[in-house]
């Protein structure tokens, strides 16, 4: 005959401990074997890109590190909203990444009806570069620094085609402010992306752009590409020689980020074991010389810290997105 006795209460206590422990030991388990098939990571911008090529960096050294293909998409459009929108209805299961960079904050400020909400719907993986941009012309611009710059434009306005990955983009808002700072008129011409940009830089199509030194700076060591000045509030060691904006304009300041996301709701096991493969990666000789090849530095640290530098930048530069007016495409 059966025993129908209740159970003692410390013997219930321990079943109902034992239930509620089961996602957890689900999710500790699924971190295990993370990742157990090929993960996507999306890249809501051109190929050739400065967001492009960290993604790239970033897909081999977690490919090597974890044993699994990290594959790199490009789904470019919309300043990276159609990239992120796909990441934030992926199943959030950590086989779906996100390349975030600068304009994925800044379109929360550009556009007021998106079908998600960057910051509430992405969840921070690692800050993994901060990108140092760079004031350049194209060679036949008459001016070899940024007061004689500032004087042609003065002497040709809204002559000069300034270009940018887009509207809203740092680039394009980097612009933005030293327009507002310096006085000048000068002729915003978007593209969808840094590299079709730069592109038309290199053919003279347009005269100036900001760009991240990744997109730039062998074209700056070629000579193709002339660099007045850097954004960073301090000169670069990859371009000693080269001063910057705020050199001339007080106060000019213009840095970007880049780094890992993942769609709201990944496991929180998931997200550390990514950070902590990454954080790997950021303190290998290799890919800091790689990075700063590029022009920027290593960032690193724990999710909520990328986080709120998001946060921050976002209030920064939505003052200058409402200044000069700026609206998407």
């Amino acid at each position: 005959m059966m025993n129908l006795k209740r159970p003692h209460r410390r013997q219930f206590l321990h079943l109902a401990t034992g239930v509620a422990a089961l996602p957890t030991v689900s999710r500790i388990a699924m971190a295990q074997t993370y990742p157990s098939r090929p993960v996507r990571i999306v890249v809501g911008f051109p190929a050739g890109g400065a967001t492009d090529i960290l993604a790239r960096l970033t897909g081999q050294w977690l490919s090597e590190r974890l044993g699994q293909q990290f594959i790199i998409e490009n789904r470019a459009g919309a300043g990276g909203n159609i990239g992120t929108e796909s990441v934030v209805k992926a199943s959030p299961d950590g086989y779906t990444l996100l390349q975030i960079a600068t304009p994925n904050g800044l379109n929360a400020a550009l556009y007021p009806n998106l079908n998600f909400n960057f910051v509430r719907d992405i969840a921070p993986v690692i800050g993994a570069m901060r990108t140092s941009y760079a004031m350049v012309v194209h060679p036949s611009v008459p001016a070899a620094t940024v007061p004689e710059f500032i004087a042609y434009a003065k002497a040709n306005p809204g002559r000069i085609n300034m270009a940018s990955a887009g509207n809203g983009t740092p680039q394009h808002i980097f612009g933005e402010l030293f327009k507002m700072m310096a006085g000048v008129n000068l002729t915003h011409v978007p593209y969808r992306g840094g590299a079709p940009a730069t592109t038309d830089l290199l053919g003279g199509q347009v005269q100036v752009i900001f760009s991240p030194l990744p997109e730039s700076i062998e074209h700056i060591k070629a000579g193709t590409l002339r660099p007045l000045a850097v954004t960073t509030a301090t000169r670069l060691d990859v371009l000693p020689n080269i001063p910057t904006v705020g050199d001339f304009l007080r106060g000019y300041e213009g840095v970007g980020w880049l780094g890992l996301g993942a769609p709201k709701g990944t496991p929180a096991e998931i997200i550390d074991k990514l950070n902590k493969e990454m954080s790997a990666g950021l303190a290998d000789p290799k890919i800091v010389a790689r990075i700063a090849e590029l022009g920027g530095t290593v960032l690193g640290g724990a999710p909520a810290a990328f986080g709120k530098i998001i946060s921050n930048d976002i209030e920064k530069w939505t003052t200058v997105i409402k200044f000069a007016g700026i609206k998407p495409e």
